[in-house]
C-alpha cells in the first residue's frame, strides 16, 4: 500500500491522501478581488485528486499585498469575489480548501514577476509605503519600511482576525498563516529583519511574540473544529539569521497553542541567502521539526517524482508533501502518482472514461 495515498487527519479535517497543493500566487487579482483566472486556475487543481487545495497568499490589508495583483480578504468586495470563485469550484469538487492568510511586510509593493518583480516606490503608480518590524529595507536601494508601532501591530493582528472570520463565512475548511519566505511574520522571527528593542525584539521569546499573538487571535476567531496551521521558513540560509533550532522552538510553541500542522519551507528573508537547491533540499528541515512535535508536518520544495514523494512520507521524514510548480506543470500529478504507485485517486465522473486500461482500478 502506498503511504502517500493513505488518508490523514489534520485536526478534525479528514484528507483522502497526503498530497497538498501549496498556495501559489497568481498576481491576477483586481483591487484584491479574485477574477475568472482564479476560477480557472483553482478549478482545474480542485479536480487533480490531491488531498487539499490551498488558496494563494491572501493579504489581510491592501498594504500587505506582495504586488498590486495579489488576492485579498479585507472587505466585503474581496469576500464576495472569493465567494463567487469558491461557489464555482464547489459545484464540481469536494476537495477540502484551505486559505493562506498573509502580510508581506517590507517585501510588499513590488511589480508582478513577469514584469521583473522589482520594488515599486511608495510615490509611484501601484506602489505604497511598506511596514515592517524595523525600518530596514529588504535590499539595498529599496525604500525603507515604516517600523510598526503598538497601534500598527494591533491593526494588523485585528486584520488577520477579520480575514479569518471572513474565511469562516466563506466555508473555507482551514487557515494557514504565512510565517515564511521573508514576509511580515517571518520578519518578526528573524534577527536579520527584526532589530526592535521593545518586547517584540531581541530574544527568541520576544521575536516569536507577535507571530504567536496573531496565531492566538486567528485561532480564537476561526471555528474551533476547523484547523489553523502555520507555514514557516526552517532557516534563512544566512549566517546569524533564523535557523532550524529556532524553528523547532516556534513549532513547539505553536503546537501548545492549538496549531495542528506545520508546513516547512525555507529562505526568502535576506538577499544574501545561499540555498543549496536540489531535489528534496528542504526535507531535512521538515524531518527535524517532525522529530520535535507530534502534529503533522508538511515538506515542500523540488518534490517532482512519484517515488521521491512516496519515500518522504513512507520513511517518516514528513507526514505530507506539498506541490507547487510541479502541479502547475502537471495538474494531474496525483493521478499519475497513484497509477505509478498502485494506488487509487478520486476523479470527476466526467473524466472516468479517461482511465487507461492498464490502470483499470485507478479511479476509486
Amino acid at each position: 500500500m502506498s503511504t502517500l495515498f493513505q488518508p490523514i487527519d489534520v485536526g478534525q479535517l479528514h484528507l483522502d491522501n497526503r498530497i497538498v497543493i501549496a498556495p501559489m500566487c497568481q498576481y491576477s487579482a483586481e483591487q484584491g478581488c479574485m477574477t475568472d483566472w482564479h476560477l480557472i486556475h483553482l478549478g482545474q487543481l480542485a479536480l487533480s485528486g490531491a488531498g487539499l487545495l490551498t488558496i494563494e497568499a491572501t493579504a489581510v490589508v491592501p498594504e500587505g499585498r506582495i504586488t498590486y495583483g495579489d488576492v485579498g480578504l479585507w472587505d466585503d468586495a474581496t469576500e464576495a469575489a472569493m465567494a463567487r470563485v469558491l461557489a464555482g469550484i464547489r459545484r464540481w469538487s469536494r476537495m477540502p480548501i484551505a486559505i493562506q492568510l498573509s502580510h508581506a511586510g517590507r517585501k510588499a509593493s513590488t511589480e508582478v514577476p513577469w514584469q521583473g518583480g522589482a520594488q515599486i516606490a511608495p510615490d509611484a503608480a501601484n506602489g505604497w509605503r511598506t511596514e515592517a518590524p524595523s525600518a530596514l529595507p529588504f535590499a539595498d536601494g529599496q525604500a525603507a519600511p515604516t517600523a510598526l508601532d503598538r497601534a500598527g501591530l494591533d491593526r494588523i493582528r485585528d486584520a488577520f482576525t477579520d480575514a479569518a472570520r471572513r474565511a469562516a463565512r466563506l466555508g473555507i475548511d482551514a487557515v494557514q498563516l504565512h510565517g515564511a519566505h521573508g514576509y511580515l511574520l517571518h520578519q518578526f522571527l528573524s534577527p536579520l529583519a527584526n532589530q526592535r528593542t521593545d518586547e517584540y525584539g531581541g530574544s527568541l521569546e520576544n521575536r516569536m511574540r507577535f507571530p504567536l499573538e496573531v496565531f492566538d487571535a486567528v485561532r480564537a476567531a476561526f471555528p474551533a473544529d476547523h484547523p489553523v496551521t502555520m507555514r514557516v521558513s526552517g532557516t534563512d540560509w544566512v549566517e546569524g539569521g533564523w535557523e532550524v533550532e529556532q524553528t523547532i522552538a516556534f513549532a513547539q510553541a505553536l503546537e501548545a497553542r492549538g496549531c495542528v500542522a506545520i508546513h516547512v519551507s525555507s529562505g526568502g528573508l535576506h538577499p544574501d541567502q545561499q540555498i543549496p537547491v536540489g531535489p528534496s533540499y528542504q526535507v531535512p528541515l521538515a524531518r527535524q521539526v517532525k522529530q520535535s512535535v507530534s502534529i503533522p508536518v508538511v515538506a515542500v520544495g523540488l518534490i517532482t517524482e512519484f517515488e521521491q514523494a512516496e519515500a518522504i512520507v513512507a520513511t517518516g521524514d514528513a507526514d505530507m508533501i506539498a506541490l507547487a510548480r510541479t502541479i502547475l506543470y502537471d495538474p494531474r500529478w496525483p493521478w499519475h502518482a497513484a497509477a505509478a504507485l498502485g494506488a487509487q485517486v478520486k476523479a470527476p465522473d466526467q473524466y472516468l472514461r479517461s482511465q487507461p486500461r492498464q490502470f483499470k482500478h485507478l479511479f476509486g
